[in-house]
């Protein structure tokens, strides 16, 4: 089929044209002056095999929190009829899981305006399978979220076809040009919020979400906190400030880290600033948890761990490393202190969750919590005894 077939050939007729991808800066205003607030745009997931699994984790997250779209539905056959909430955290949350793309435009009045590639496969690549449904979204009006590390965009046929049908495609990991990157100049040190990252004992083990959790619980408890989102999945969530770490350069990984520190801290005087993890410090696949550490330079880090995970993600033959290990490796390779540890809590029953809790706050000697059993204001407790400064500024504010 060639390019004008492809777009031609439509399932329905009333596909809505482009919309171009969030962006953060001025609204469009009225005559008046008054701002004009525009849509959030409209997103189908698709995950096909791989919901509520490791792979899935860019679905995953997106379905528990998602500023920059509005998610209406997830593709993936396996959970069919589904809610999202249900397959995934056993609590309904409307959105539901639905066996193809053309079985998810029905579901709609209208067509949605965007797809997102919810997988992270580890090769980063796009299966033929899966370029099929990327063409057909095209065909329909959609525009394309991608957070691979194969770039779409550059794909000559996705290419062709998007400029055709007049649908944007967006590249999350796509970094900035290379004479616009930032070598990192120790400028961090001036930032005068407390820096907290939350690291891991392995991928795909839920760092962003206790990230994101903990970054609301603060602002909530009326503590100014901004999270800086490090991988493709926080930055399609709507992250304002944020870098795909892995698809940097590492020359310039700690500087590009640094460059969106220092703007979240000039545009919105933080009291804390929260770094999203990637990998694991400890983990021979991964370097990003160093220039994290390097770039970010914390005071404090959370430590996130899967207890029931007998394995690495993706490497059944690396053994999860034991927490203590882990924590004694970041505060020997940096600066800073591990000040509570939190768990996912994949693969266990109630009962073990609180056993394993009690049992790590014992033998951690730290607090111990899971961001998503256990109330968020365990984790606000975690960082105000860690830093008794915020809990003093909080009392002066009241008063």
């Amino acid at each position: 089929m060639d390019i004008e077939d492809r777009v031609l050939q439509t399932k329905r007729p009333n596909a809505r044209g482009a919309q171009a991808p969030p962006a953060h800066g001025p609204y469009l205003a009225t005559r008046s002056g008054a701002p004009v607030v525009p849509p959030t745009p409209t997103a189908i997931i698709y995950c096909e095999g791989n919901f509520a699994r490791i792979d899935g984790k860019t679905a995953n997250g997106l379905v528990r929190h998602s500023q920059a779209y509005r998610i209406v539905s997830v593709i993936d056959s396996t959970h069919n009829g589904r809610d999202s909430g249900e397959v995934l955290d056993n609590a309904p949350n409307g959105i539901p899981v639905l066996r193809d793309i053309e079985t998810a435009i029905a579901n709609e009045a209208t067509i949605p305006d965007t797809l997102i590639y919810g997988m992270a496969p580890s090769d980063g690549k796009l299966s033929a399978e899966d370029r099929g449904v990327v063409l057909d979204a095209i065909a329909f009006g959609m525009n394309i979220v991608s957070g691979l590390h194969e770039y779409l965009g550059d794909d000559p046929e996705i290419a062709a076809v998007a400029a055709f049908g007049n649908v944007t495609i967006r590249d999350i990991r796509k970094p900035r040009p290379g004479k616009d990157m930032r070598l990192f100049d120790g400028s961090v040190a001036d930032v005068e919020a407390i820096r907290i990252a939350v690291l891991g004992t392995d991928c795909a083990i839920g760092k962003r979400t206790t990230a994101t959790v903990l970054t609301n619980a603060l602002n909530a408890a009326g503590i100014r906190t901004v999270l800086i989102g490090t991988g493709q999945t926080g930055l399609m969530q709507g992250a304002k400030y944020g870098v795909a770490m892995d698809a940097v350069p590492p020359q310039f990984c700690c500087g590009e880290l640094e460059r969106v520190i220092l703007a979240a801290s000039r545009d919105e005087r933080p009291e804390v600033i929260v770094i999203e993890g990637q990998g694991a410090l400890s983990h021979p696949a991964f370097c990003t948890s160093a220039f994290i550490l390097r770039g970010s330079q914390p005071q404090a880090v959370i430590l996130q761990h899967a207890p029931a995970r007998a394995h690495r993600c993706d490497f059944p033959g690396m053994a999860m490393p034991d927490p203590a290990r882990e924590i004694a490796l970041i505060e020997a390779f940096a600066d800073t202190r591990v000040i509570g540890v939190t768990i996912n809590h994949e693969d266990m029953a109630e009962a073990d969750l609180d056993a394993t809790i009690t049992r790590c706050r014992r033998d951690l000697a730290l607090p111990v919590s899971d961001a998503l059993a256990r109330p968020a204001a365990d984790l606000v407790a975690m960082v105000l005894a860690a830093c008794p400064g915020l809990r003093e500024n909080r009392v002066l504010a009241a008063q």
